[in-house]
């Protein structure tokens, strides 16, 4: 290989995948990414993911709510996501971070799914996502989107931990 193409190389823009949610871990994993991973050649990609609308279309008795609740609940949830990305850019913001070259995907479906099929389709070089830390027969319960990523995901996987 010739420095020329090293050269190249190096110039590539890498993509780096942020999970982002609702939860003060994934916005430290944010921040731990813009501190020690993003550089001006890199793309930061923030995503978020909204659950499947027939996640809320039946209560808990199994009867389907009114179109008009399922709509309510849609909107919510899109505020939620545009809620969870605004923080996502202020966290951004507070660490001087502007510059980045940033883009937005909100994906809807279960986390683990979405996030890898995600890091696949958008070509992410990186995936970057915080952990709830929680023990393992909660694990074993409600099972682990940041597991599933660290196996599944077609890139590796960073997974960061509040201290």
């Amino acid at each position: 290989m010739t420095s020329l193409h090293f050269a190249e190389m190096e110039k590539k823009e890498r993509k780096i995948m942020v999970a982002v949610d609702e939860s003060q871990e994934s916005m430290h994993a944010l921040s731990w990414c813009i501190t020690n991973l993003i550089s001006e050649t890199n793309k930061l990609v923030l995503l978020y993911v909204r659950p499947p609308s027939a996640f809320y279309s039946l209560d808990a008795a199994g009867y389907n709510f009114s179109s008009d609740v399922v709509d309510a609940m849609e909107k919510y949830s899109m505020h939620l996501a545009n809620s969870v990305m605004e923080r996502a850019e202020a966290v951004c913001r507070d660490l001087n971070a502007t510059n980045i070259n940033m883009e937005r995907v909100v994906g809807v479906g279960h986390a683990k799914n979405v996030i890898c099929s995600a890091v696949k389709k958008l070509e992410a070089d990186t995936l970057v996502m915080g952990t709830h830390g929680y023990g393992f027969f909660k694990r074993a319960l409600l099972g682990s989107v940041s597991d599933h990523c660290a196996k599944h995901a077609k890139c590796p996987v960073v997974i960061v931990k509040q201290p």
